[in-house]
This record gives structure tokens, C-alpha cells and sequence, in this order.
């Protein structure tokens, strides 16, 4: 373990960094992704709305539930193997962005993939803290003249992310370890600079042991 750390500190260094940053911006850019998506989700339909008012809400609704749906009812490894080749059909070749430390085409890919992958849980959780807040906060702030919007951003939406908080913090820990299946497209995060660092000299166990103490 000592000459694991002696001759590849900068590599599980260089890992550990990666993780921090996926974990980082995948939960922080997640949550917006999820309170959008939430909003989009407990649209409400009223019989006043116009005919094209009614189907663009139900428009939104069904999208943002396929969207839900299927990036929590898949593994994020095999949505990281589909983005990450699927993306060449439309042109998007991820290998040949960026090459500066760590930031290549690779990160780029597991930040979109990640993010992603945390918008639709952070959506579920969000809409819970939605939902578990009075009617009545809203109905007291309509009362006094604020708009829907108005009340949502600045009555509800606060309100339940303080309720969400420790969900909020417990995706984040979520992402720190589940980042690692990330390394199937060649991402080199803390799981993937094992392979690194023992590549000549086998040193496997040790190198797990090192990461795990690092997690």
C-alpha cells in the first residue's frame, strides 16, 4: 500500500479530483435539472385553459414522466454505454474534446451522463417536497396577490428544499460512489486509477484497499 501511494500518489490524486468534480456539478446541476423537471411534472390542467394550453401542459407532463421513468428504471452504466456511443449519430464524438488533465471528452461525457442521471432522481425528490407542503401557504399567498410563480419560487420552492435537504445531501454521497461506473467508457475516476496503478505490478487488493479508505 505505502509503494502504491509512493509511486501513484498523482494518479489516485488525479482520481480523486475527477470523482469530486462528477459528484459536484452532476448534484448541483442535477437539482436544477430536477426542480425544472418537478415544476413540469405537477403542472396543473385547469378546465379554464385553452384547448392549446391544455395539450402543451400534457405535452410536458408525459415527457418529462418518460424522462423520470426511464433514467431511473435503467442503470447508469448502460445510459453512459448509449450516450456515449449513440452520440456519433449525430455527430458527436466525445474522444476528440478536450485534452487538458482531466478535462476530456470522456468527463464531458460522464458530466452529461451523470447530471442527467441525477436530474430525474432529484426530480422525484423535489416533487415529494412539493407535495408534502401545505395547501394552504399557497392559497394564503394568493390571497395576498402574488402569482403562481411568484408563490412557487418564493413561498413553496424554499420550503421544500429545506425539507429535501438531507435527501438532497444523501444523492450527492450517492454520486461519489456510483460515479465509478463511469470507468466503462474509459473515464479515469478513483475506481478506474486502480487499473492504473496496478497495471505492473498486481498489486490489486492493495489499490481497492486505498480507494475504499479514500471513499
Amino acid at each position: 500500500i505505502v509503494k502504491l501511494l509512493e509511486d501513484y500518489y498523482q494518479t489516485f490524486l488525479n482520481g480523486v479530483v475527477s470523482t469530486l468534480i462528477l459528484a459536484i456539478v452532476g448534484t448541483g446541476v442535477g437539482l436544477l435539472i430536477g426542480v425544472i423537471v418537478a415544476l413540469g411534472r405537477n403542472i396543473k390542467i385547469k378546465e379554464t385553459d385553452r384547448l392549446i394550453i391544455k395539450i402543451l401542459k400534457r405535452v410536458i407532463k408525459v415527457l418529462t414522466s418518460i424522462y423520470v421513468n426511464f433514467f431511473r428504471g435503467t442503470p447508469m452504466m448502460v445510459q453512459a454505454m448509449i450516450i456515449f456511443f449513440g452520440s456519433s449519430l449525430f455527430g458527436i464524438n466525445w474522444t476528440n474534446m478536450g485534452s487538458w488533465w482531466i478535462f476530456n471528452g470522456y468527463m464531458y461525457c460522464g458530466l452529461f451522463v451523470i447530471t442527467i442521471n441525477t436530474g430525474a432522481y432529484m426530480s422525484e425528490i423535489i416533487r415529494s417536497g412539493l407535495n408534502g407542503i401545505d395547501k394552504g401557504q399557497e392559497e394564503a399567498s394568493r390571497s395576498l396577490g402574488m402569482s403562481y410563480w411568484k408563490t412557487m419560487f418564493l413561498v413553496i420552492m424554499p420550503q421544500a428544499l429545506r425539507n429535501t435537504l438531507p435527501t438532497i445531501l444523501n444523492e450527492y454521497i450517492v454520486n461519489v460512489k456510483d460515479s465509478s461506473v463511469l470507468n466503462v467508457i474509459g473515464l479515469t475516476e478513483l475506481y478506474a486509477s486502480v487499473s492504473i496503478a496496478t497495471n505492473k505490478n498486481y498489486f490489486k487488493v492493495e489499490g481497492y484497499i486505498i480507494i475504499a479508505i479514500i471513499y
